[in-house]
């Protein structure tokens, strides 16, 4: 099998066997969004969430091959930078991808924030989503992500100035809250401000995990009651859907996701809900939505390496048969595929980006530990391909 031309795989087609997962479609009719003018409609239930240095366009285009209904996301777009003239790259062309994709902004500025979300809207965004809830430090210390969790009245007013800037929905993704036993306002159960010192939320490399432990019986119910405080404040504000990550900023995304927390904030709120967190296959969705009486999932990590999972869980709970997951001459041929796309978008930098991508998507066959090795290693796009043919080459 040689696969440098690497030609585009067609849509999955359903697996054999069983009809369905699960026999009957769990969300029968569309969820309707409301916005300054404009209403929106997701006739899919599971959406694909924003991740830095990977929802991009070719990432999008993999994910939409599965889901062609699903509302997929930008990475992540600094409202300052984009003011400042960078990352505009990541709202070209929106308006001629297929399906729905929503520009994801982040930002601690009102005026800023209200001004990129008019750019998203005239790009093509189908909606604006504010950013509160990433824990990266170095985003956080600056009063965006999840660092508005600290600011509330802040947080009220970016979604208030963006929701009075565009016409089209805005909606928010979050989390439980900050610290386990600490209010949105940063204030722990002893009345102690936490805000000036976030040793305790986090690691100081700034990654994504600070490897907190599970929450205790106190904390949780103590974060459970800030978190719908939380969110019904930014109901209050505007916001027209809440995405809610069911870990506090502390927790990263280590511990297990507090359903039953997400159930409590649901139950608080007449907007809809999105849950999120451990979402990671058709068995577990179905669990989620059971267990927080959510109006849909969002999917996160566990499409790194495949972008068939939005398309698999869509179809469960469609009560459509599954599309089958791909073998090891299909995940080649896949990491071979967006190589090449990369390359042709971000020239000789493609490389660099596609190496996470080829190490999460070969997995699951005799020698891919070896092959993911030396892709790791590969100086040139030509040597990373030529890794990729043998490997193929190679398969029984």
């Amino acid at each position: 099998m040689v696969i440098t031309s690497s030609p585009r795989l067609a849509p999955a087609s359903p697996a054999p066997g069983p009809a369905a997962l699960f026999p009957l479609p769990l969300f029968p009719l569309p969820l309707l969004l409301q916005g300054n003018g404009v209403e929106r409609a997701l006739g899919c239930r599971v959406l694909q969430s924003p991740l830095a240095g990977v929802s991009d366009r070719i990432f999008r285009e993999l994910v939409r091959r599965w889901a062609p209904e699903a509302l997929l996301y930008t990475e992540m777009v600094n409202a300052t930078s984009l003011e400042l003239g960078h990352g505009r790259h990541k709202l070209e062309d929106l308006a001629t991808e297929a399906g729905p994709i929503a520009v994801q902004l982040f930002d601690h500025r009102p005026a800023a924030m209200a001004e990129a979300a008019r750019r998203a809207e005239a790009a093509g965004a189908f909606l604006i989503d504010i950013n509160m809830g990433c824990p990266v430090r170095k985003i956080a210390r600056k009063g965006g992500g999840s660092g508005l969790i600290r600011e509330p009245e802040l947080a009220a007013r970016i979604v208030e100035s963006v929701a009075a800037a565009v016409a089209i929905p805005v909606t928010v993704k979050t989390r439980l809250g900050w610290c386990g036993g600490v209010d949105s306002r940063g204030v722990d159960s002893r009345g102690v401000d936490s805000r000036g010192d976030d040793s305790s939320c986090g690691d100081s490399s700034g990654s994504d995990s600070s490897g907190a432990c599970e929450l205790d019986h106190d904390n949780k119910s103590r974060v459970t009651t800030a978190a719908v405080a939380w969110c019904r404040q930014l109901e209050s504000a505007g916001a027209r859907l809440l995405t809610l990550h069911g870990r506090t900023r502390e927790q990263g995304f280590s511990g297990r996701c507090d359903w039953a927390a997400i159930a409590a904030v649901k139950r608080s709120l007449t907007i809809p809900l999105i849950a999120n967190g451990d979402v990671n296959s058709p068995e577990a969705a179905r669990r989620c939505l059971q267990q927080t009486g959510a109006d849909g999932v969002m999917v996160g990590r566990g499409t790194l390496g495949a972008p068939w999972l939005v398309g698999q869980i869509a179809a469960a709970l469609e009560g459509r048969p599954l599309p089958p997951t791909p073998g090891p001459a299909e995940r080649l041929a896949l990491a071979a595929e967006q190589l090449q796309a990369l390359l042709a978008s971000r020239g000789e930098r493609g490389l660099l980006i596609a190496r996470k991508h080829m190490g999460w998507t070969c997995q699951g066959f005799a020698g891919a530990p070896q092959l993911r090795h030396a892709l790791m290693r590969a100086a040139t796009p030509a040597a990373a391909l030529e890794l990729l043919n043998r490997a193929a080459a190679a398969l029984p």
